[in-house]
């Protein structure tokens, strides 16, 4: 008697979300089965990679990450221009660090016009993101959303405690916004309940954070698998969009990943890929080596 394994179908889908504009936009989500399972649905948008460039010189980056960006490290947007013409990036991460209060406290004002400058330097979708304090946050950001208006970028983090002053002004000026709320899946959920009542839902993209390899990333793992499984198979319309995941930042933290460039260009590719197999939508990576290794896998045929 022949065996036929089970399928599993699911009647919604993942909301999709368009990074960016014109011929350099990406879209992401869309999909109504899990990762690798094209046997049981559709995956009609790769996940988007992002590669991180910061908006300073980075302080406190290991050798080998600064290393294959040479001399650009202090010119945000000539650091993008190499990102895209060099290593392939088809989508671009700016974190606005130098805006941290407790460090450089640089003004909202210098940060926008910062991203207006790398914006202007590159062609491809560009997500902006702050330091997780919420008061500076909420300015740097706006002011961010309103210097950039209309060219549908993404700001982020958004949190519980400023979600209305971004969203609003990231909806005024036509952008998408990532929702974040750390480790929690019934948090997600509520922070998109409020986002929703004023803000359009496909342009919501959510961040449970992150966790590296060995430092609880079987945590994160579970609940980004939760809020796909809330989505798909409960069919709950708050927990149908995209996943980030910031994959650059938490690997490179760690000893192990710090120990040698082979080593640690491997530590994040892993971490990476793990977020994948999970249901991550968007990805951020620092290394260009690693941003290579998972473009070759994600473009493998899955059935081979």
């Amino acid at each position: 008697m022949k065996y036929t394994a089970p399928l599993e179908s699911h009647s919604v889908k993942i909301r999709e979300t368009i990074l960016g504009l014109g011929e350099g936009a990406v879209k992401i989500g869309g999909e109504d089965a899990f990762p690798c399972h094209l046997f049981e649905g559709s995956l009609p948008n790769q996940p988007a990679v992002a590669l991180e460039i910061l908006d300073m010189r980075p302080e406190n980056w290991v050798q080998w990450v600064t290393e294959p960006y040479g001399d650009v490290l202090s010119d945000p947007a000539a650091w993008a221009v190499k990102c895209v013409e060099e290593y392939g990036a088809q989508t671009l991460f700016l974190r606005l660090q130098s805006t941290d209060p407790m460090g450089m406290d640089a003004t909202a004002a210098s940060a926008a016009e910062t991203a207006t400058k790398v914006l202007d330097a590159v062609d491809v979708p560009l997500i902006v993101w702050g330091t997780g304090n919420e008061k500076k946050d909420s300015s740097v950001l706006t002011e961010t959303a309103k210097a950039c208006s209309g060219k549908n970028i993404v700001l982020g983090p958004v949190l519980k405690g400023n979600y209305e002053e971004i969203a609003n002004a990231a909806m005024e000026h036509g952008q998408a916004i990532v929702a974040q709320a750390s480790m929690d899946a019934n948090l997600t959920k509520e922070l998109n309940i409020v986002l929703c009542k004023f803000f359009p839902a496909d342009k919501i993209i959510v961040d449970p954070t992150a966790s590296a390899l060995g430092y609880g990333l079987e945590y994160t793992f579970s609940i980004i698998e939760s809020i796909k499984l809330f989505g798909l198979v409960d069919k709950d319309n708050m927990m149908q969009m995209p996943i980030f995941a910031d994959a650059g930042v938490e690997c490179w933290r760690t000893k192990e990943a710090k120990e040698s460039k082979a080593q640690g260009v491997l530590w994040e590719a892993m971490n990476a890929l793990t977020f994948l197999l999970a249901g991550a939508n968007l990805l951020v990576l620092r290394h260009p080596e690693s941003l290579r290794l998972i473009k070759e896998l994600m473009s493998k045929d899955p059935g081979s």
